[in-house]
């Protein structure tokens, strides 16, 4: 289809587009390791270099490309203001393990900017303020109970109604001072050389797709029929590809959200989220040739349920910055994938109760920079034995889950269930006169098929039955993806994997033409 939009036909993440890609070889074979971690993104390589630091021998897996995923398409922002948060894990976990979860993150930044000093990483890190606000009433008492949450906790913040620098009114704020932003991809790319300057392996196109364990090690078993024995086993792939028992598909809501880069009229130093809906976020960037650059990002819904067009996401965003920035021109535009848990606290530790060799590190909820270096030192620690005074509060195995949080695990898990019928019941949009570059469920002899016509007019036909737990797959106009709206997997519109927790590709239809 002709591009008429005011937004990139196709998406590229700026951190993505000014960095090299990574030549790792895939695995192939019979290996051992004292480590192998699975999933090379902000969590395992920060992981994986805590680990080598100390001379444990690590092998870290990626399932695609190094920092390709969630990492790579990110906002980053470095900072412990993760929206308004305290209250709430005030709330459901009490002050002490808020205060933990606080300092976590606070630790995080000053590890992270001690590391780009120390290795000397050119990886555009810039010192800021971060702000949330809103012009919502209901909003501004919300605040309120935030503000006195950041007093108790003893936040280097507070009100900042009038500190703020954006262009139009707010009727409330709440800074976190000595914050940060930077190029993602440049700074983990720093950090793996030195995970294999330190004697780390690195591999790529290397999923991992099943665990065993055997003779008192564990076994990673890979999509390239290869295999590694291990001590131990970190799994750092986003959603964890091996659940171990856990359910944590029952317990993570998986959610989509979008990000433009824009050239602006007007332009804030700060980074700021509101709380208002929708939430915006924005931080600023230089491109690839030193020009300045607003990342406006929000919209975000639950992956693969999305009741318009995703390409209106974007315009959304534009039509924002057009009328609170003077956006002139979207150079960029892309998205991300995030897991939530269900009290608000990242899952951080064991994969199960008692496991003392398999650990995992997920539900970040949106905040995944600082969030993972607290996580990958806290992996390490867990492999090392080392204390860590924020474990508990990250235990995936925690009990103390609120009434709440039991009602929003039943709501999501009847929320599957409804989904799972609904896809079964639906027949297609329509037969299979698609244009070029569309996508869609279409009608065909054996049922319901997903069709995309790429841009040369060569149809793809995929059965769209999740891989995961069978689930019906929507169609992702913007990304060109098929996204599961059960537990978040993605897959390529020629049924590859692009997000877990499926770890086996789409049944690819005989070509209808």
């Amino acid at each position: 289809m002709a591009n008429n939009r005011s937004v990139p036909l196709y998406p590229h993440s700026l951190w993505l587009k000014e960095s090299e890609s990574t030549n790792m070889p895939a695995h192939s074979g019979e290996d051992t390791a004292e480590v192998t971690i699975a999933g090379a993104g902000a969590a395992g390589i920060t992981a994986a270099y805590y680990l080598a630091k100390v001379g444990a021998k690590v092998v870290l897996l990626e399932a695609g490309r190094v920092l390709e995923g969630t990492t790579g398409n990110t906002t980053a922002k470095i900072s412990s203001q993760h929206g308004m948060i305290y209250d709430e894990l005030m709330q459901n976990h009490g002050r002490e393990k808020t205060s933990q979860y606080h300092e976590a993150n606070e630790q995080a930044i000053r590890d992270m900017r001690n590391r780009v000093e120390e290795l000397g990483i050119n990886c555009k890190w810039e010192e800021r303020n971060a702000f949330i606000y809103t012009n919502s009433e209901q909003q501004q008492k919300v605040m309120e109970q935030e503000a006195e949450a950041y007093r108790l906790l003893n936040v280097n913040g507070g009100e900042a109604s009038e500190e703020h620098d954006l262009p139009y009114a707010v009727a409330r704020a709440l800074v976190i001072r000595n914050q940060a932003q930077f190029q993602p991809v440049h700074y983990y790319h720093a950090l793996l050389e030195e995970v294999v300057r330190l004697g780390g392996r690195v591999y790529e196109n290397t999923r991992a797709s099943d665990v065993n364990k055997s003779n008192g090690k564990v076994v990673v078993n890979t999509n390239n029929e290869s295999k590694i024995t291990s001590d131990y086993l970190l799994v750092t792939s986003h959603f964890p590809f091996n659940d171990g028992m856990g359910k944590y598909y029952s317990r993570l809501h998986v959610e989509r959200s979008y990000i433009i880069g824009a050239k602006v009229q007007t332009m804030p130093r700060h980074m700021y989220i509101s709380v208002d809906s929708p939430s915006r976020s924005l931080r600023t960037a230089k491109d690839e040739n030193g020009e300045d650059l607003l990342l406006i990002g929000g919209e975000g819904h639950t992956s693969g349920k999305n009741e318009t067009s995703t390409f209106e996401r974007y315009e959304a965003l534009r039509t924002f910055g057009e009328e609170h920035f003077g956006l002139q021109e979207v150079p960029y535009r892309w998205s991300a994938q995030d897991m939530i848990t269900l009290d608000k606290m990242p899952y951080v530790g064991p994969m199960t109760s008692g496991e003392k060799q398999i650990f995992t590190a997920t539900g970040f909820m949106k905040w995944g920079i600082s969030n993972s270096e607290a996580a990958g030192k806290m992996l390490a620690d867990y492999v090392l034995g080392n204390e860590n005074v924020y474990k508990e509060a990250f235990d995936p195995t925690r009990s103390e889950l609120k009434k709440k949080n039991i009602q929003s695990f039943a709501a999501e898990n009847m929320d599957v269930g409804k989904e799972m019928v609904k896809g079964k019941s639906n027949r297609g949009d329509k037969e299979k006169n698609l244009e070029n570059d569309e996508g869609a469920l279409i009608n065909t002899e054996d049922g319901k098929a997903g069709a995309y016509r790429n841009e040369t007019g060569r149809l793809y036909v995929v059965d769209t039955t999740c891989t995961h737990m069978g689930c019906d797959l929507s169609w992702n106009n913007a990304e060109r993806s098929w996204d599961c709206p059960c537990h978040g997997s993605r897959f390529s519109y020629d049924g590859e994997v692009i997000e877990g927790p499926a770890v086996k590709p789409l049944k690819r239809k005989t070509d209808l033409e």
